[in-house]
């Protein structure tokens, strides 16, 4: 089976839809995806990622099922660079890189900023809602690995946004989010795929193929959007620094 995490084309977060540039990745992205063979498309309540996901379902004819765990991951914390609550997946480095526990995919919830949150209880939301649709299409949770009950070669696309994404990434993978999070970078309108492999019968695990790939907006003559970076270096003032 293959999975199809597709991150939502350039955000107009203001409206909770797309800038002109992010409709224009939206309608490259459709192009890719159209001439696939799709079996089913899950898609995040908010705007900005239904908005992407409708070009795409417009040119195959097709629907998708909204999934409530499939919006932006939602736990707000108290972070020590900040007195206002904010997101799991924004902290500066110099801040969560002294916990150790966030390295590790079995404790990354520990630290009490964490529990006081409900990190682990949200992350637990997301990740039983993926294994529900992959025991639905015949792949069934045991332990960091699959049962193949039902071994296929579906293929499942999911529009939503990077916190998220790299939530389920990380409950597929057994890798912490916080790594995923902060040392890695999903461009608007990126694709990341991942394959069973079933190397012994009935045994499946999930391997990533691609991550954040924007191979469609280079084929349209686009590079990607600059909304999923920060500046490269300090006296980069006209890039993005918060």
């Amino acid at each position: 089976m293959k999975l199809m995490i597709v991150r939502h084309a350039d955000p107009d977060y203001s409206i909770d839809s797309l800038t002109p540039v992010g409709w224009e990745e939206a309608r490259l992205l459709a192009e890719r995806m159209a001439k696939l063979d799709i079996t089913d498309f899950y898609v995040s309540p908010l705007g900005r990622a239904r908005d992407t996901a409708s070009l795409t379902l417009e040119k195959m004819d097709r629907k998708a099922e909204v999934c409530p765990w499939l919006r932006e991951f939602e736990a707000p914390i108290y972070k020590p660079d900040s007195p206002k609550p904010g997101c799991t997946w924004d902290w500066l480095p110099q801040d969560w890189t002294v916990e150790p526990r966030y390295y590790d995919p079995d404790r990354w919830t520990e630290p009490e900023v964490m529990q006081a949150g409900d990190v682990a209880g949200q992350a637990e939301w997301v990740a039983s809602h993926l294994d529900a649709v992959l025991a639905a299409h015949g792949y069934e949770r045991d332990g960091n690995l699959y049962r193949a009950v039902r071994p296929n070669t579906d293929t499942l696309a999911f529009f939503c946004h990077f916190g998220v994404e790299c939530v389920m990434l990380g409950h597929l993978l057994h890798v912490s989010p916080m790594v995923l999070w902060h040392g890695m970078c999903a461009a608007p309108s990126s694709v990341t795929i991942l394959n069973t492999e079933e190397r012994r019968k009935g045994i499946a695990s999930f391997r990533m193929s691609a991550f954040g790939d924007t191979s469609h907006l280079y084929a349209g003559g686009r590079e990607p959007s600059f909304a999923a970076r920060f500046c490269e270096t300090w006296e980069n003032m006209d890039q993005r620094h918060d």
